[in-house]
């Protein structure tokens, strides 16, 4: 699935010479980007077991 992110993510600069992605988990009331942003830590868990297992992936 794509999701579209407006975002000026780093992943922008590099998109037109390679793949990216971002990890995105759930943020209390859906502030990003703020002092007041706020994730459990399960989910941050979760955004980082999705970064080991596509590290994994690619390396294989």
């Amino acid at each position: 699935m794509d999701v579209v992110s407006r975002g000026g993510h780093d992943a922008v600069y590099l998109a037109g010479q390679l793949l990216v992605a971002m990890i995105c988990v759930p943020s209390k009331d859906g502030i990003s980007h703020n002092e007041i942003e706020d994730a459990k830590p399960e989910h941050l868990a979760a955004g980082c077991n999705v970064l080991l297992d596509a590290m994994l992936h690619s390396a294989a």
